[in-house]
């Protein structure tokens, strides 16, 4: 018989289904569905009474809020959230995780200070919506003229452009976490070389960007305001020359051999479905894994989709420091979403239900999967500098561009996205690598898909995805362009978390 569902751990009381089943069909071992259900979505495989706690991967997604029988479709009407509690015992399930030697590598542009980028664009990068528009003025001006086709090595013109840095409070956590997400950017060792560029009178101001974000190489950074120069006409002339003086520097550089140690790369899903869990995050998880033994870097983040997965990750942390830092931001989040209203179990998403998920803690216990089994290293502020080798979290939003837009800012120089809905999207200056997560959608959406991870359910096994997603990671990075890349995203998503009044 062919297989119908996939039942997760030995103590679940849930399957899922692999195709669409209808009402009186029956499934294994006697269980028959009670009425239409769709691929990815819940049956129950025995009664469970109203207000038992349901399992699923061996951990409670919710409780039962009516009378459930064997067979019936397991979701929104009679599943919720329920008590649940997780034992955070910090450190407790670390485990010894052996380097691979020597490390693989790949072929980066290395900069002055140590890492390692894996494109060379020339970045404008603006302190204010208000210099947003001259930002892409001068970009279109460089690329009309094909001016850059004689420059080998430089990927092109990133105008980096956000709707914020003025009707801001000039300090606390919304200027801070805006501060670290520009100089961020600035610094990515995906930019051979920044042109910044400010309007003049924001509250973001240029000189202390400057000055506290350490952005002092000439050959690799200038700065300059619309005011200081005479406005826009006079600022894309001089822009535009400077920008030539950058990339003829910019392009001296060329790729080289880096061990695996020079790849930081940020993780996420998005538009997840009932096979999140089980096809393409686990199979990233086994990649990330992979990265980290061979001396790298990766980041999970959406602490807002971590959240009732999050005994998981302090179980795994280095230290109590790390675990008590992870366990500060969900208390943080609890607290945020408190004081606007609104409460952290309102995800999944209307598109995540409709791929069988049901409440925020089985999104999350797939989510987590991501971030493989290796131990937790660090835990890092939105936007902050990733200082520590290894598994890393750095907090952010479930929203995946302003998640993204943060992991790039600490040091991203390579994303890796997966989606089970559907999702289109690219993160310059960092080249992102799409994962499906069911055969269906990758079928219909090939052209934006790079890896397939639905034949994990057909036969594939999740260690030989896994191989399969790192290999890619290192082809991505020595530049093979991703389907994203091909297709020209990445001149929208850039969005900073935007904290506090807007004056």
């Amino acid at each position: 018989m062919e297989l119908k569902l996939l039942r997760l751990h030995s103590e679940d009381d849930v399957a899922v289904l692999l195709s669409k089943v209808t009402a009186g069909e029956t499934l294994e071992d006697g269980l028959v569905a009670s009425a239409d259900i769709g691929a990815g979505h819940k049956v129950a495989l025995h009664a469970i009474p109203a207000g038992g706690l349901v399992r699923k991967y061996g951990q409670i997604i919710g409780s039962a809020s009516e009378p459930i029988q064997a067979g019936d479709h397991v979701h929104v009407h009679n599943l919720g959230m329920g008590k649940h509690q997780q034992d955070l015992s910090i450190g407790a399930d670390v485990q010894p995780f052996e380097p691979i030697t020597p490390p693989a590598t790949f072929n980066g542009y290395h900069r002055p200070n140590g890492t390692v980028g894996t494109r060379n664009y020339l970045g404008i990068v603006t302190t204010v919506n208000c210099s947003g528009s001259v930002a892409r003025f001068v970009a279109e001006a460089l690329e009309r003229d094909g001016w850059l086709d004689a420059f080998d090595n430089v990927d092109g013109i990133v105008p980096i452009v956000h709707g914020s840095g003025c009707g801001m409070a000039g300090k606390g956590e919304g200027y801070d976490t805006l501060f670290r997400t520009l100089a961020g950017y600035a610094r990515n060792p995906n930019f051979g070389a920044i042109l910044l560029i400010g309007l003049g009178c924001e509250v973001m101001q240029v000189p202390t960007l400057v000055g506290e974000g350490a952005l002092s190489d000439p050959s690799r950074f200038r700065y300059m305001t619309i005011q200081q120069s005479g406005g826009t006409r006079a600022t894309i002339d001089q822009a535009t020359a400077i920008l030539k003086e950058l990339a003829t520097e910019a392009n001296k550089c060329a790729r080289s051999p880096s061990p695996v140690s020079g790849l930081c790369i940020g993780m996420q899903c998005g538009g997840s479905d009932g096979y999140s869990g089980i096809t393409a995050n686990p199979a990233m998880g086994l990649a990330s894994d992979l990265i980290v033994r061979h001396g790298g870097t990766t980041i999970l983040s959406e602490t807002s989709e971590i959240f009732g997965a999050e005994h998981l990750l302090t179980r795994r942390a280095v230290s109590q420091e790390v675990g008590e830092a992870l366990q500060e931001r969900i208390e943080w989040w609890l607290d945020y979403a408190s004081r606007h209203g609104a409460e952290l179990d309102n995800n999944p998403s209307p598109g995540n239900k409709r791929g069988g998920l049901t409440t925020i803690l089985e999104k999350s216990l797939g989510a987590v999967a991501k971030g493989g089994s290796a131990p937790l290293a660090g835990v890092f502020k939105y936007a902050e500098p990733i200082t520590t080798r290894g598994f890393t979290f750095m907090d952010s939003p479930g929203y995946d561009p302003c998640s993204v837009t943060g992991q790039i800012a600490s040091g991203a120089n390579l994303i890796v996205f997966s989606t089970g809905r559907g999702s289109v999207s690219g993160y310059k200056p960092s080249p992102c690598i799409k994962l499906a997560s069911n055969s269906d959608m990758y079928g219909r959406m090939s052209e934006d898909m790079d890896i397939n991870c639905g034949d994990v359910v057909e036969g594939t096994s999740l260690e030989a995805k896994g191989q399969e997603i790192f290999e890619e990671f290192l082809a991505v990075a020595s530049g093979k362009r991703t389907k994203s890349e091909q297709l020209g995203f990445g001149g929208a998503e850039f969005v900073p978390w935007q904290l506090g009044a807007v004056l």
